[in-house]
């Protein structure tokens, strides 16, 4: 599959095997005839090419014999008609410049991080659209909405959105990806399903927060609901359009981080809550809490914007500035009225 043609793709990539990398290359996997999965470490990438099983990130699941993890990233994308990028935002663009230089013409690139790049304060598919060469950017997509990477490996229903400017690459994003328990819609709001993918981490350590000090259910609902307006403030400030907040990369990805047990962001929320200090909790996890990073680049975006979040703001001040939990959930709390509406 290219950018220009359609069709299944010949061959396809994941780049990144964290579980969420590793889940999208075991879909894939019952699709076509081989998934090359790019492993930055090489012993890893030695032993899931040897276990069947990414023991560090997504343990008890088999991968497929379609999948071939390796750590040698142009060996990975050489001759894919479809390519996964599925790295943590901080180190995005540093990894697709690697890799541009061996992408074949046509290929369809799609963004599976959730995040923004705190340097530049871009989404993932603006940093493609400046590292790239023209001649591949025209294919370039994203993915994101509500799945846990267990629940999608483990073939329980899940639905996301592909989207893309062009509404045909849009389609065929979805063709490629859609089958079994995972249902792909697609759109063509590429802006507002990445904010959505990139905000929802940070409310989801303010429900983290809420939940951890046994603030209640209302409280709960009332984060979720307040969170969602924040959101769609910001990314219609941006250029994004309202109704794609109120879809599956929007309501329903903040729903399932803020509920759901497996959630990175909610799960450090509830440590601070607990009191630990953010650098610690940061630092005992293999795994990246995106709404850490995400959190500085949201706060920038809204000052720069004249955006008012403050939910988001509450969550930067006690990631960044030292402020005890419950005193920011005490603030929030005490702010002034206002209409909803507003």
């Amino acid at each position: 599959m290219t950018a220009e043609s359609g069709g299944a793709p010949d061959a396809a990539a994941v780049v990144g095997a964290g579980a969420w990398g590793t889940s999208l290359a075991c879909v894939l996997g019952e699709r076509y005839d081989e998934v090359a999965l790019w492993v930055y470490e090489a012993d890893l990438a030695r032993d899931m090419a040897r276990a069947r099983e990414n023991a560090v990130y997504l343990p008890g699941v088999r991968l497929p014999p379609a999948v071939r993890p390796t750590s040698s990233l142009a060996e990975a994308v050489r001759g894919r008609g479809l390519v996964l990028v599925v790295v943590p935002s901080h180190v995005f663009r540093g990894i697709l410049g690697s890799m541009a230089p061996g992408l074949a013409a046509g290929v369809v690139l799609v963004s599976a991080t959730k995040g923004l790049e705190v340097a530049s304060l871009c989404t993932m598919s603006q940093i493609m659209g400046e590292v790239l060469a023209p001649t591949h950017r025209a294919g370039i997509a994203v993915l994101s909405g509500p799945s846990f990477a267990r629940e999608v490996a483990e073939r329980r229903p899940t639905a996301v959105v592909a989207a893309a400017e062009d509404p045909t690459l849009a389609r065929r994003v979805q063709q490629a990806l859609s089958g079994g328990p995972l249902r792909v819609y697609a759109g063509t709001d590429p802006l507002g399903v990445e904010l959505g993918g990139a905000v929802k981490n940070v409310i989801a350590i303010a429900a983290g927060i809420v939940d951890g000090l046994a603030l209640g259910a209302n409280a709960r609902a009332a984060l979720v609901t307040r969170g969602l307006a924040e959101m769609t403030r910001l990314g219609v400030a941006l250029g994004a359009e309202a109704r794609t907040f109120a879809g599956l990369s929007g309501m329903g990805d903040l729903v399932l981080t803020c509920t759901g047990d497996l959630s990175r962001n909610r799960t450090l929320g509830r440590a601070l809550a607990a009191g630990a200090r953010p650098t610690d909790v940061v630092a005992d996890s293999r795994t990246v809490a995106e709404g850490v990073n995400t959190c500085r680049s949201v706060r920038r975006l809204a000052e720069r914007h004249e955006v008012e979040m403050p939910i988001c703001e509450a969550v930067h001040r006690v990631l960044f500035e030292g402020q005890d939990a419950r005193e920011a959930a005490e603030q929030l709390m005490s702010r002034g009225p206002r209409f909803e509406a507003e």
